[in-house]
């Protein structure tokens, strides 16, 4: 697929923690080779303390996070994007928008930190575990070898890794493909 930096949005209902996370875990370990965005369908106006602090705990770089719609990826003159995951179950069933550039889209289903209730610790852990499954999931990612892929196959390995994470299906709902 070629020697370039790809730009890969990470899509979750409120944009507040599994996919700023996302975003914060692909910039790290795909420096160089790929480039992370995430957007919400409904943003919340900020993200989630305890992803922003799991972050900073992590050592992972946290400026320029921000909880965003992801209309600012579908308008023209928006970045092109390679790829796009949905990392909640919420926002796979909703219509997106038609991404420039038709990316190459899977999901990535993570339960829900944000809605773990309980104590701090109880919450943290939920965080935790939710980072721990998006790292696994993108280091997977950032080495498949695209460079000897097609698209086709790189399709196939993006929806195992999706199948492997969590609840498999299709990045948005069945009606967004018909726009594609």
């Amino acid at each position: 697929m070629g020697d370039r930096e790809f730009s890969v949005l990470f899509l979750c209902t409120g944009n507040s923690a599994r996919s700023i996370l996302a975003e914060a875990l692909i910039n790290y370990w795909g420096q160089g080779m790929f480039k992370g965005f995430s957007a919400g369908s409904h943003p919340k106006s900020e993200v989630h303390p305890l992803a922003m602090r799991l972050l900073e705990h992590m050592n992972m770089p946290t400026a320029g996070l921000r909880s965003k719609n992801w209309d600012e990826f579908a308008e023209s003159g928006a970045i092109e994007m390679d790829f796009v995951f949905t990392v909640c179950d919420n926002a796979a069933g909703e219509v997106c928008p038609v991404w420039p550039g038709l990316p190459m889209t899977a999901h990535w289903g993570i339960p829900d930190p944000a809605a773990v209730e309980g104590s701090e610790t109880t919450r943290m852990l939920a965080f935790r575990r939710a980072y721990a499954q998006l790292e696994e999931s993108i280091k997977v990612f950032v080495n498949l070898p695209f460079e000897s892929l097609d698209r086709l196959r790189v399709q196939s390995e993006i929806d195992k890794i999706g199948r492997a994470g969590g609840p498999q299906g299709s990045t948005c709902s069945e009606e967004d493909k018909i726009l594609t």
